[in-house]
């Protein structure tokens, strides 16, 4: 059932009040990618578990797929089913018209990339579209997260190794992220500081230096894209310094797929899969539990939601 604007603007003021109990706690708010109903019981079972806030976040593949409303339906259920505190992250929007959908059905974080859809856009043209969103979104109050430019990998497992000299030219600097900031009136920054989105044969390195850098030159809330196969001591750091939202999607899609692969061949004659979705769900949930340890949410949420 769709949500009244009251109550967008009800969910949407705590997932504020969220951030700001992050930013003065140090921890961040782990946003973890759904496929399907077995990921969002996976996530919901963990936040339950570890009394953690979390965000269930789709990009435009999953709001394809799923719908929008469907999204919201879904998480409001399971929200209240295991009374824990769960949020919407629409992730990398594409477009202008995409994220207003998000917003107009209540996600309580929008997150507007317009290179996601253009790679060739101008700086101007990435601050202008942000700078619409910004103003769109104070119909509800959705916290709205954006960067400068193309985020580089992708939601998958890649074999080739990271070539950190190229992934060094699109890294933030503090002076780019506070006119970026300044320019658009964003709620969050998403930084780069050598995370990258996708799944590597290597450990990922994250330049904490720079991110205190940049947590020193700005005010808003900061988030972590890419946070999949990152060694967990670069986290417990990153929310020292301030980092208050880390993505993590691959790490899930990697234990869901495997854990698949498993039950299905010792399991040749079932037919019906959702008999075995229990592995599935568990080893989903493993991961999620893991990062919220890392995130320092464990314990942190906050039920009346």
């Amino acid at each position: 059932m769709p949500q009244t604007l009251e109550q967008m603007r009800q969910n949407c003021a705590l997932a504020r009040e969220a951030m700001e109990r992050a930013k003065a706690e140090k921890f961040a708010i782990g946003a973890f990618n759904i496929d399907n109903q077995e990921t969002l019981v996976a996530i919901a079972r963990a936040a339950q578990n570890k009394n953690s806030p979390v965000m269930v976040e789709v990009s435009q593949s999953e709001v394809d797929a799923i719908g929008v409303h469907n999204v919201r339906d879904m998480v409001d259920n399971y929200k209240q089913e295991f009374d824990i505190e769960m949020y919407i992250n629409l992730d990398h929007s594409p477009t202008i018209e995409a994220a207003i959908q998000g917003i107009e059905a209540g996600f309580e974080f929008i997150h507007i990339d317009i290179s996601q859809g253009n790679k060739d856009a101008s700086d101007e043209e990435i601050i202008e579209g942000t700078q619409k969103i910004v103003d769109y979104a104070k119909l509800t109050g959705a916290l709205v997260e954006s960067e400068p430019h193309y985020f580089a990998g992708s939601s998958n497992v890649h074999e080739e190794a990271i070539d950190y000299e190229e992934i060094k030219k699109t890294f933030s600097t503090p002076e780019g992220a506070a006119a970026f900031v300044e320019a658009t009136g964003i709620d969050t920054f998403a930084a780069a500081v050598g995370n990258l989105h996708g799944k590597y044969p290597v450990p990922k390195k994250l330049d904490l230096d720079l991110l205190q850098a940049i947590r020193d030159a700005i005010d808003c809330n900061i988030s972590l894209h890419g946070g999949s196969g990152t060694p967990g001591h670069y986290f417990l750091d990153a929310v020292k310094i301030g980092v208050s939202k880390v993505n993590i999607n691959s790490d899930m899609r990697y234990a869901y797929r495997k854990t698949l692969e498993k039950v299905l061949k010792e399991n040749p004659t079932e037919y019906a899969v959702i008999k075995l979705m229990d592995q599935v769900i568990n080893a989903v949930q493993e991961v999620v539990e893991k990062k919220i340890d890392l995130f320092n949410s464990a314990g942190k949420a906050k039920k009346a939601c």
